[in-house]
């Protein structure tokens, strides 16, 4: 094959919309509101029917609308917020921007989403350092919902506020209800190698919560009480870009389209490649969206095959290989129990493949018998 495998083919999905986007562009840039334009509001209410929740804010990144969940919940020295390992940084980073602590958890190995059986044991390690624990944060990683309903019971039972990181999950669905409407708050990511991307940064709250709501949407723009010189909170500047936003509407709008496409990749994979790998397996009566499809091979392997499947033109990548508690500025940050293995074990194992619905048959039939090959040759 001498054409290039993009990893992640976002100029195929450009093609798809095609004029509409063109359109929705152009329509923006003439109507000159550049910042807080009618379409921010329209993409946000599109995107509460779409979740099923009450209130949808857009703000300028995933890692800000973290960010704002905290501040709206005066999370401050002291705290505690307990957060898996097996993630990007900034789940953690956000906690430690306002000088509180997280407390880092193992996931499961097969979700590869936080274990609510490590909760407990994170409630103990922060009260043994003094510390108060105030909330979770739970991941929807690779495209999978966390398992929320032992992890809001366990919130309930300690009086614990509950954040849905679905930066690479939204769009995914756990046991009949749609991330956004799981938790507190619920937070996503609009990058553009994300499921739902736009072409720069942003991101959005997503919240039942009335006040919550209200108090996002006052710290987004500086703290604003009811006009932008009033500034009732010390606030940021998170707001999302108008251009973003037309840009979102249309891609939400074909989402479920892409959702499904996504759907028969990972069924393909998995028919071609689960005998001679470990493949990502999604929860009973939950919807993954697919942001990555993760193989997981021996860790003595996994740079021989990477290496192999470079050499055919199948690109690769690995998502993570370091748990944040092994990272330097996470590292002085306490863990629960004895440690971390499952982290620790599948960063060494972990390998993704290209993962987009836009991936021919004939192109995913290529990369199938590649990675067969190259396991089969690294013995």
């Amino acid at each position: 094959m001498t054409q290039k495998i993009d990893f992640i083919d976002l100029k195929a999905q450009r093609r798809h919309l095609g004029e509409k986007l063109d359109t929705a562009i152009m329509a923006a840039v003439d109507e000159g509101n550049y910042i807080m334009g009618p379409q921010v509001k329209a993409f946000e209410q599109q995107m509460q029917a779409f979740s099923e929740v009450k209130h949808a804010i857009g703000c300028a990144n995933g890692t800000d609308a973290i960010g704002l969940c905290l501040m709206a919940k005066k999370v401050r020295p002291g705290d505690a917020v307990i957060v898996p390992s097996f993630t990007f940084a900034s789940t953690a980073e956000v906690v430690a921007w306002l000088g509180a602590t997280p407390v880092f958890v193992d996931i499961d190995p097969v979700s590869y989403n936080m274990d609510p059986k490590g909760l407990n044991l994170a409630l103990a390690e922060a009260k043994k350092q003094g510390l108060r624990t105030v909330g979770v944060i739970a991941v929807d990683l690779f495209g999978q919902p966390a398992d929320y309903d032992p992890i809001e019971s366990f919130c309930a039972d300690n009086g614990l506020w509950l954040i849905a990181d679905s930066a690479q999950g939204y769009g995914s669905i756990y046991k009949g209800r749609k991330s956004g409407s799981i938790g507190t708050m619920a937070t996503t990511s609009f990058f553009p190698a994300k499921p739902l991307g736009c072409y720069g940064d942003g991101g959005a709250v997503l919240t039942a919560d009335d006040e919550v709501a209200d108090t996002i949407r006052s710290l987004r723009v500086h703290g604003k009480g009811t006009d932008k010189y009033d500034n009732i909170r010390i606030g940021v500047n998170s707001r999302l870009d108008t251009l973003q936003a037309a840009i979102l509407i249309e891609k939400l709008a074909i989402y479920e389209e892409e959702i499904a496409a996504r759907q028969i990749v990972a069924g393909r994979y998995e028919a071609a490649l689960s005998d001679v790998a470990a493949t990502p397996q999604v929860m009973a009566d939950c919807r993954s969206v697919w942001a990555q499809y993760t193989l997981r091979v021996g860790a003595d392997k996994r740079q021989a095959i990477i290496d192999g499947l470079k050499a055919k033109g199948v690109p690769t990548a690995v998502y993570y290989p370091r748990p944040l508690h092994q990272q330097t500025a996470y590292s002085k940050f306490p863990v629960a129990g004895n440690g971390l293995p499952v982290s620790e074990r599948v960063c060494n194992e972990v390998l993704s493949l290209p993962m987009h619905p836009y991936l021919e048959e004939a192109t995913q039939d290529f990369i199938c018998e590649a990675v067969r090959d190259t396991i089969a040759s690294v013995g």
